[in-house]
């Protein structure tokens, strides 16, 4: 288990973390979310220990992570950190070196995961020679290499294609059924919400939204209702108690609603029914528009001093 009890950092006068506290059990998937200059930086540089002069404790496992610790520990970071003249074979060498692994054992897991990446003819390839995407591939495996108890994924799947996008995810989804604690960060919503159990939601350092993300959709209090359908009726859904706005996305007409959802419903059918519907859908609120409306709520409130 992964334990990050009370961190605070400053720089300077400039607070980065204020007082973070989180688990992450063996086999989790955990989000660490928020704006740009929000803290997860920071907080993954700690985990690391990159930086020092931060008050509270992170242990993996009970112990402090020092460098015997870091051996077990991969990190994608999302500003590519690979020596483009290495060859793909010294680059993965070296890290895998560094994480304590023999030549022989590097060289037999790194054919694995090449094949399995669809990348082996690429082996003895400078790195400066791959495109983005596979440099990418590439720097997830160096993160992987060793087995790792804890992988730390900042952004990693920037520079993927969809089917690329898929591999990586069903090897992260292995790791996890190993027991592998894994704490996921991007600015696309909807890979949270594929892959993730809890998260915490960062805003200037501060915690602002944590817990496990189907108790956090459940308690939001916002739904969306999909409609389909011509002749329908947008003035008189807009007037209708507990209807918030109703937008149109594509072929959708967005309806977001209050969670009186019986009520609500009930009204949103009196004003369609004279329509020709062909799809009609209640939703979770998704979690991208939950983390624009919080973090906008708390800038807000920064902003004015409440």
């Amino acid at each position: 288990m992964l334990k990050v009890k009370n961190i605070t950092k400053y720089y300077g006068d400039v607070l980065a973390v204020d007082d973070l506290s989180f688990e992450v059990g063996n086999g989790e998937i955990f989000a660490l979310l928020g704006s740009n200059g929000a803290g997860k930086t920071t907080t993954f540089r700690i985990i690391l220990s990159l930086l020092d002069g931060y008050k509270g404790d992170v242990t993996l496992n009970d112990r402090k992570i020092d460098y015997e610790v870091l051996e077990h520990i991969g990190f994608v970071t999302e500003e590519r950190s690979l020596l483009t003249k290495l060859t793909v074979k010294e680059q993965i060498v070296f890290y895998g070196r560094l994480k304590g692994m023999s030549e022989s054992e590097i060289l037999e897991k790194l054919d694995i995961l090449l094949k399995r990446f669809d990348i082996l003819d690429y082996k003895n390839r400078k790195i400066k020679e791959l495109s983005k995407g596979n440099q990418q591939k590439i720097q997830f495996i160096s993160a992987v290499i060793n087995d790792p108890e804890l992988l730390i994924l900042d952004e990693p799947f920037t520079g993927l294609d969809p089917i690329n996008v898929k591999m990586m995810k069903d090897y992260i989804y292995e790791l996890k059924e190993k027991g592998c604690i894994i704490i996921f960060s991007s600015h696309q919503m909807e890979h949270i919400e594929e892959f993730c159990e809890k998260l915490i939601l960062l805003v200037k350092g501060k915690v602002v939204l944590s817990g496990y993300l189907k108790d956090i959709k459940k308690e939001y209090g916002k739904k969306n209702v999909v409609i389909q359908g011509e002749n329908i009726d947008i003035e008189n859904l807009n007037k209708i108690n507990g209807v918030i706005n109703v937008n149109n996305n594509g072929n959708d007409l967005i309806i977001k609603i209050n969670d009186n959802i019986e009520n609500i419903i009930s009204d949103i059918f009196e004003v369609i029914k004279t329509g020709k519907i062909s799809k009609f859908v209640i939703e979770e609120m998704p979690l991208n528009e939950i983390f624009i409306e919080k973090v906008g709520e708390v800038l807000w409130q920064i902003s004015f001093g409440f």
